[in-house]
């Protein structure tokens, strides 16, 4: 591609939101695309609140080097719940102005797609790109951090396994996701948990899924096998309590393991890697061709771009046929 005939000449990065991993592949591929474009990079440490503050910098090359195995991101991130009112974004768009950016590419979820679509508003040429551990953003099948959290939690359900059979007891053990529980879904497949609680087919029913777990956990020891596997998500929470009522119920002895911020951490994994490095350059491709207001996203196998707005309206849900599947090969997920 010309490196000639870019619609932007200077782009910025900020990452925005809980930090994930591969957000630094993303700044990484981000930049190195920009410069092989003949744009200038510079980022914004902190994210919209860094902005605001102006903590604003020329990246040089040295900055992407050795950063794309780093878990985090190396240009931080904070909240900025002020972010929301009119006048401060006006005030972010001339900051932007001021220092001679025209473009922008914002790391985050979904609330920094509204800070996205704010600047694109404002007259500066913005793209986002899904960076949240949580995959909970409706446009896109994948989003940066989700591969890396779930092998991080994974790994410690595996280990917390080996001990829970040692001495035959019931687990549960709460992984993230938010209101999300694409994290405990995959989780609970993948290690062969008897069963796995996430709000998206949860009615709020507590004591009708305590039930529901007790005559689990009694099924199974009737049946010989001695210990117990739970995967709770974070959305639905309580898993100390639920631990204490299963064991007062059963007389098991009954652990609860919450894994939190853990699974946020950590290097990424390959395939975080290379999606974020493909979207991030995607995203740059976007700005030089002159595009605005762009979320990149990933579905059917390809990496594809929409509207900021009409990415926000997009609502998903766990796919039934895994969630079938989850049924028929764990002991059940519920539907309460």
């Amino acid at each position: 591609m010309s490196n000639s005939a870019s619609a932007v000449n200077t782009i910025a990065i900020l990452t925005s939101g809980g930090d994930a991993p591969g957000m630094n592949a993303a700044v990484r591929a981000c930049a190195r695309t920009a410069w092989a474009r003949g744009v200038n990079v510079k980022g914004i440490m902190r994210g919209y609140s860094g902005l605001l503050k102006e903590e604003i910098f020329e990246m040089e090359k040295k900055f992407t080097t050795n950063i794309i195995s780093r878990g985090g991101t190396t240009l931080y991130t904070a909240r900025c719940l002020e972010f929301k009112k009119p006048e401060v974004q006006e005030e972010a768009a001339e900051i932007l102005r001021k220092h001679g950016i025209d473009g922008l590419i914002v790391i985050g979820g979904d609330g920094s797609f509204r800070g996205a679509q704010a600047m694109s508003r404002q007259g500066i040429n913005t793209v986002a790109l899904p960076g949240t551990i949580d995959l909970d953003i409706g446009c896109t099948e994948y989003t940066i951090g989700f591969d890396t959290a779930v092998n991080t939690a994974l790994d410690a359900i595996d280990k917390i396994r080996d001990t829970s059979a040692s001495h035959e007891r019931c687990s549960i053990i709460e992984v993230m996701g938010r209101d999300a529980g694409y994290i405990a879904l995959w989780c609970g497949i993948a290690s062969g948990a008897e069963e796995i609680i996430i709000p998206e087919r949860y009615d709020g029913n507590r004591p009708k899924l305590l039930l529901s777990l007790i005559e689990g956990v009694m099924e199974t020891h009737g049946k010989g096998k001695r210990h117990h596997l739970i995967i709770n998500a974070e959305g639905i929470g309580h898993s100390h309590s639920m631990a204490k009522d299963i064991e007062n119920a059963t007389g098991i002895e009954t652990r609860a393991t919450i894994l939190g911020h853990v699974q946020r951490g950590g290097s990424p994994t390959a395939r975080d890697r290379v999606y974020a490095s493909y979207m991030s350059a995607l995203a740059v491709d976007l700005l030089c061709a002159g595009a605005t207001n762009r979320v990149v996203g990933y579905r059917n196998g390809q990496y594809i771009d929409y509207d900021i707005e009409e990415a926000l309206s997009m609502h998903k849900d766990v796919d039934e046929y895994e969630y079938q599947i989850s049924r028929m090969l764990g002991r059940s997920i519920y539907t309460l």
